[in-house]
């Protein structure tokens, strides 16, 4: 084999590895984008905010998401947006004033069909903690029912079936603020599908990184 032909030989072993490499990371990703996800713009402790739901459907038989409920813990306050094709029903604990869950029903033969998501969206008042943790139930057409209601594992990595989570400011007063106005959610209060986009975007970078690389080598020997 030609000096010339070796570097081609292992510019391409580069490019296929960095590609295997690339598409193996990719494929841990697909199983992030199936989770429920919760995000808000307005995540503050102990004030209203706008949680919106991402639900994916990820069915293997092609039956449709026909409902969704969240549910909620110490929730005093919540209102659902109008969602054509879906009605939607809140449990109320008379008792202590609060508001338990929230279902969404999809109207007969519709739903969230495969390869689609739906948005759900919900104004409630948040917890006054740290974090918050929405358990979700995913009913398909099917009778199939996924519970989204694990916590983190010990060692911090992400369960099979993560509830949707938003971490939650604290509210900082400023110069033109009213004690207690709140301030921007951070950014680990939104839906973590944004680092996942990010994640591939790198990856495909560094695939056509390696691919000017070898095809340099290649133009240079020859």
């Amino acid at each position: 084999m030609s000096v010339r032909s070796r570097w081609i030989a292992r510019s391409l072993i580069a490019v296929s590895a960095a590609v295997a490499l690339y598409f193996g990371a990719a494929a841990q990703t697909p199983a992030a984008w199936a989770h429920v996800h919760a995000s808000s713009d307005n995540a503050v402790r102990g004030a209203m905010a706008v949680v919106t739901f991402q639900v994916p459907n990820e069915s293997n038989t092609g039956a449709l998401t026909t409902a969704l409920t969240i549910t909620l813990s110490d929730v005093a306050s919540a209102r659902t947006e109008s969602l054509p094709g879906w009605t939607a029903k809140l449990d109320r604990d008379v008792a202590s004033g609060t508001v338990r869950s929230v279902t969404w029903t999809a109207a007969p033969n519709g739903g969230i069909g495969p390869d689609q998501f739906g948005l759900f969206r919900l104004s409630v008042k948040l917890p006054d903690t740290d974090t918050v943790s929405f358990p979700a139930a995913q009913t398909y057409a099917d009778g199939t029912v996924v519970n989204w209601d694990q916590q983190p594992l010990p060692d911090g990595s992400e369960p099979e079936h993560p509830a949707p989570m938003l971490t939650l400011a604290t509210a900082q007063p400023g110069p033109h603020q009213h004690h207690g106005s709140p301030s921007p959610a951070p950014a680990a209060a939104r839906s973590t599908a944004a680092d996942n986009t990010a994640r591939l975007l790198a990856g495909a970078a560094l695939v056509l990184a390696a691919a000017g690389v070898a095809i340099a080598l290649i133009r240079r020997r020859a």
